[in-house]
């Protein structure tokens, strides 16, 4: 008997729901299709290897990746060949997929973000992100939409980061916008410091964009922090590694402008004034606001003394009336004990009490109410 226990266990691993090997069974094993609009697969799906896919592994790293694939289609003589990412988090993937964005790519109506350029599309579903490669991709976003639409059940669905959201559209140059997570990332597109200056390892994330006003181009990066306090504690550290907001003369510290809205923190790089960088910073606040101006009282609205006073006046009325229904039920009780007594109120023959049974006196209900026992004639 105790032979089966460790076959058991083993059977109970594996058919475990967050068994990896159950999951990619349940799920078909392949994240890309076998065929999809007029496109049929000329092979297995085949997985690529990291070290393959010519991207900083730290940058791999930061945004949560997981495993990658790649499969080749054909439709006539065309050919498609498209790579799929999987992340842990559709966060990750979100971020993965403004960091492989270039300036030739644009928008495309593919899915919520997704990206087009001559001969390649980039298409985030969830936590998977597509990568796809052809000399006819621009006339075939359509057939990438079902491609899209098909993948969506292998992937991990949730909100994406909504950081974009704070950046101002005055002078944005479009699809400059990269979602970071990390010190790689942060110092590919924000190239002002080593190290994690910002705090990542306590939980900030930053998108950073660039800007053209007046000809002159600027980089602003937006970081969230967990708390206002450790927002405006990570701002004063900054004071010995930059020259913030211009407040140390003669100093070959980076220049930057900085600005903070509870637990938004924008930083504004290459600008060359406090007013030039508050094109940009005087733009962007936290969604979330404190004021003082709460309605007041109107004059039709009784004041604080009124209404302690009527207070006063509803409590004693409740007071009085049960003060008058207790006498009076009461005052009932015994007027019909003492007319009809044991006929309708603690008759002999229906009276439970609970007792300890300590004695073995008898229980009168007249002791109850402090009433002589009364006898019939």
């Amino acid at each position: 008997m105790f032979r089966i226990a460790p076959l058991l266990l083993l059977v109970c691993v594996l058919v475990w729901p967050g068994n990896p090997a159950l999951a990619a069974a349940g799920s078909g094993g392949d994240s890309l299709p076998s065929s999809f609009a007029v496109w049929v697969s000329m092979g297995a799906e085949t997985p690529v290897q990291p070290a393959a896919l010519k991207i900083n592994p730290a940058i791999l790293e930061e945004y949560g990746f997981a495993s990658a694939a790649s499969r080749n289609y054909a439709h006539g003589s065309n050919k498609l060949t498209v790579t799929v990412y999987r992340f842990k988090d559709p966060t990750g993937a979100y971020g993965f997929y403004s960091y492989l964005r270039s300036p030739s790519f644009h928008r495309a109506d593919i899915t919520e973000h997704s990206s087009i350029a001559p001969g390649r599309a980039l298409i985030l579903q969830g936590s998977l992100v597509l990568d796809a490669g052809g000399p006819n991709v621009l006339t075939i976003q359509p057939d990438l939409k079902t491609l899209a639409a098909a993948i969506s059940a292998k992937s991990n669905q949730g909100p994406y980061p909504a950081l974009y959201d704070h950046l101002p559209l005055n002078g944005f140059v479009g699809d400059s916008d990269r979602y970071i997570l990390g010190q790689a990332a942060l110092h590919e597109f924000f190239p002002i410091s080593d190290g994690d200056w910002l705090g990542f390892a306590s939980g900030v994330e930053a998108e950073t964009a660039k800007y053209r006003i007046n000809g002159e181009e600027m980089t602003l990066l937006i970081a969230d922090f967990p708390t206002p306090q450790s927002a405006a504690k990570k701002m004063d550290s900054w004071t010995g590694i930059f020259n913030l907001n211009g407040s140390q003369k003669g100093t070959d510290k980076p220049l930057i402008y900085a600005k903070r809205s509870l637990t938004l923190v924008s930083l504004v790089y290459h600008a060359r004034s406090q007013e030039q960088a508050e094109v940009l910073l005087g733009k962007i606040h936290s969604g979330t606001e404190l004021t003082w101006n709460e309605p007041a009282f109107s004059l039709t609205d009784p004041n604080m003394g009124t209404v302690i006073v009527g207070i006063i006046y509803g409590t004693g009325i409740l007071c009085m009336f049960a003060l008058i229904a207790g006498l009076a039920f009461g005052g009932f009780r015994l007027a019909i004990k003492r007319l009809l007594p044991g006929m309708i109120f603690d008759r002999s023959s229906e009276l439970q009490v609970i007792q300890l049974g300590l004695g073995s006196k008898p229980i009168n209900s007249d002791d109850f109410y402090g009433l002589g026992r009364v006898t019939r004639d």
